[in-house]
């Protein structure tokens, strides 16, 4: 489990295919991995990886290809965000997240808003109807607020200290990013479809 705050901004430094897989190298720029071993999960842009070989700054993850089939930004070397797997006396500053990429949305507009950002984006129609305003989501990995909903489409306002320390800067129309929706409405809903079943 993670929490959306995002720790550092690493970059996939190399890509190697193994079969349909995918083997990356991410530097880990001031991320501390000093409690981490092979075996632990770290979130990359959004995306829970299991690390298989590290040492004090990078780390290689071995990536399914079902895992590339689903998500967007693992297949090239580009800055990343990154994010260690959370213990239970952490804080929860942002919101539960699983690292489990419910699926990849595309950047309609971005726009400054005097020293913020508004970000809007175009989700799938099939994961639309859990985002709804003052919820949730989890954007290539940062836990963010739900300003607006119109349609597939849903508005973000992003400070400053948001974007000077993830990837999110990087982004402009058409741009694609990972997406995961709020765990709770989707709990939700199965109990709902459980009660009327």
């Amino acid at each position: 489990m993670f929490t959306g705050i995002i720790q550092s901004v690493g970059a996939i430094t190399e890509t190697q295919s193994v079969g349909g897989d995918m083997r990356l190298t991410i530097s880990t720029q001031t991320l501390d991995m000093s409690d981490v071993q092979s075996g632990d999960s770290v979130a990359v842009n959004g995306v829970c990886l299991t690390v298989v070989n590290l040492n004090a700054s990078q780390f290689e993850a071995h990536v399914s290809k079902e895992t590339l089939s689903v998500t967007e930004g693992l297949q090239h070397a580009h800055p990343v965000n990154l994010e260690k797997a959370l213990r239970l006396s952490d804080r929860l500053g942002g919101h539960l997240v699983s690292g489990h990429v419910d699926g990849v949305g595309e950047v309609v507009s971005f726009e400054a808003l005097g020293e913020c950002w508004r970000l809007d984006i175009r989700a799938p129609h099939a994961i639309s109807k859990y985002i709804a305003i003052k919820g949730s989501i989890c954007v290539d990995g940062v836990s963010l607020t739900v300003n607006a909903v119109s349609g597939d489409k849903f508005s973000i306002n992003l400070i400053p200290h948001t974007l000077e320390n993830t990837t999110l800067k990087l982004l402009n129309a058409g741009s694609h990013v990972n997406l995961e929706v709020d765990q709770i409405a989707r709990y939700i809903e199965r109990m709902t479809e459980w009660q009327q079943s």
